[in-house]
């Protein structure tokens, strides 16, 4: 993302503790819904089973899975928050007990960036004399962790929404009586990974076209693999 380069700007910018991208949560829930679900319509169309199972075992799958996956993403993101709590206590405590040792630290840090002679000195000076500061140093320099706050309800939200609202698309035929639902439904399924696909490509190097077209590919290969299982047990 472009950004403005005065000192205020600057300023702001490295300041201000960043949040988590809703991303991960966002396309975590998309894909996997649509995938789950079409699987399902799939399967049950493979099998030539009634419409109104797959409109139940479709619904089923949207509010329990989406549920499940939420519930999931809630208590990994809840424990990568408590681990990050527990580091920077564990900081806390060995500024309390080791203040030098911890100095020592920082010093080698820098010198690992090139730091050397009074700008060194310095440097560890004024990193040292602010805790929250020095414990952000460590925590990415020694731990690889950002100073950031990961929220495990607004992640599990996300998930929920976007698996609900994308896991409901192939159903949208089937529920609404079009003809030719599982038609309908699969092209519906495919606009939709292909639409997610190029929507995280605003967030990649990768071109919206590549992005859409590798979603759908993955997308399609699930589905195929659901539908030609259901055939096994068609009557």
């Amino acid at each position: 993302m472009e950004h403005g380069h005065s000192i205020k700007e600057i300023r702001k910018r490295l300041t201000e503790k960043n949040s988590p991208s809703d991303l991960k949560d966002f396309v975590y829930g998309s894909i996997d819904g649509t995938i789950t679900t079409f699987a399902i319509v799939a399967g049950v169309e493979g099998a030539n089973l009634s419409p109104s199972i797959i409109i139940a075992l479709g619904l089923a799958n949207v509010l329990a899975d989406g549920f499940s996956m939420a519930a999931s993403n809630y208590s990994g993101t809840k424990a990568e928050l408590d681990d990050m709590k527990r580091l920077r206590q564990i900081e806390q405590r060995h500024l309390k007990t080791n203040p030098e040792g911890e100095r020592e630290e920082i010093r080698q840090i820098l010198i690992l960036k090139g730091l050397k002679g009074e700008v060194l000195e310095g440097a560890v000076e004024a990193i040292t004399s602010q805790q929250e500061r020095w414990i952000d140093m460590m925590m990415v320099e020694e731990y690889g962790v950002l100073p950031q706050n990961p929220n495990p309800i607004r992640a599990a939200l996300i998930t929920f929404f976007a698996f609900v609202i994308c896991g409901m698309i192939p159903l949208l035929s089937y529920i609404l009586g079009v003809g030719n639902a599982f038609v309908s439904a699969a092209i519906g399924t495919g606009m939709t990974f292909f639409f997610i696909g190029a929507l995280k490509s605003r967030w990649s190097l990768q071109h919206w076209m590549w992005s859409g077209l590798e979603t759908l590919g993955i997308g399609g290969i699930a589905a195929s693999v659901a539908y030609f299982v259901g055939t096994l047990f068609a009557s």
